[in-house]
Formats: structure tokens, C-alpha cells, sequence
């Protein structure tokens, strides 16, 4: 059973799944190259993954300065202190994940490797594990009031 003192027990922070992902993802590319675009990246393409890596890295940022204010952990092996829902919290109950999400997208393209958007998935299906546990904790700590939020705001997008 999580402890409302504990927070929601993640052994495993959020942005380790992504730099995991994305680690596995260069061993395979290392063994079998695999290229979004065959002859390399272009302007169009290195622009658009720029434009995604800087907007999820803004939007991890500006949600951790809206947790940092709101004086809540932001880490999810800490309890919460308040239940957050506005800023970017008002659009996704997981604003930092989005961001994370983007930013990881972003410098695959960047970087013209496709083996970090094949296991993708696998990262996202990590971050649902770890979403539901943490759902589950909100629930725990602020019943009803998490319950309308959830109701009202996307768990993604």
C-alpha cells in the first residue's frame, strides 16, 4: 500500500525511461543503422526536430517552475503537498511527461534516427505504468478534488 508521507513510491524516475529508451536505442543503431532519412537530415527536418526538442524542453521547464511555485514536489518519489491544476496542468495532468516526450521526439529527428521512434512506444507504455501508480496515489491523497480534475483534464493531451 503507498504512504501518503512516501508520495506515490516511482522507483524509477520519469526521464530515466527516456534516456533509457533512447540509450537502447544508439546500442541498436550501432549494430544496424537505421535512418529516418537515408542521405541525411535536412533543413526542414533538423528545423522541426529543433522546434520539438526546444518546445518540450520549455514545456518540462515551465512546468516544473509552476510545481516549484506551488511549493509541491516535483519529483514523484516525494509526497505531494497540493494537487496542481493550472498553467500547463490545466491542459495535461502531465505536462513534464509531454514535454519529455517532445524533447526525446525532437532529437531523434535532429539527430536523423529512426531506432529512438520504433521504441518509443515501449517508453510510452513505461510511462503509463508509472502514471497509473501515481494516479493512484493522487486519488489516495486527494480523493474527490483529484477525482473532478481527472475527469475534466487529459492525461496526455
Amino acid at each position: 500500500m503507498m504512504s501518503v508521507n512516501r508520495g506515490p513510491a516511482i522507483w524509477l524516475p520519469p526521464p530515466f525511461v527516456y534516456v533509457a529508451a533512447y540509450l537502447l536505442a544508439w546500442l541498436l543503431d550501432r549494430r544496424i543503422e537505421f535512418l529516418i532519412v537515408g542521405r541525411g537530415a535536412g533543413v526542414t527536418q533538423e528545423a522541426i526536430g529543433a522546434a520539438a526538442l526546444v518546445a518540450g524542453l520549455v514545456l518540462m521547464g515551465y512546468s516544473i517552475v509552476v510545481f516549484a511555485n506551488a511549493r509541491t514536489a516535483i519529483a514523484p518519489i516525494r509526497p505531494a503537498r497540493q494537487l496542481v491544476m493550472w498553467g500547463p496542468y490545466g491542459v495535461s495532468r502531465n505536462p513534464m511527461y509531454v514535454g519529455l516526450t517532445l524533447a526525446y521526439v525532437g532529437l531523434a529527428i535532429v539527430n536523423n534516427r529512426a531506432w529512438p521512434l520504433v521504441l518509443l512506444p515501449l517508453a510510452l507504455l513505461a510511462m503509463t505504468a508509472i502514471i497509473a501508480r501515481e494516479e493512484r496515489y493522487l486519488h489516495g491523497t486527494f480523493g474527490d478534488a483529484y477525482d473532478a480534475y481527472r475527469q475534466r483534464v487529459r492525461r496526455w493531451i
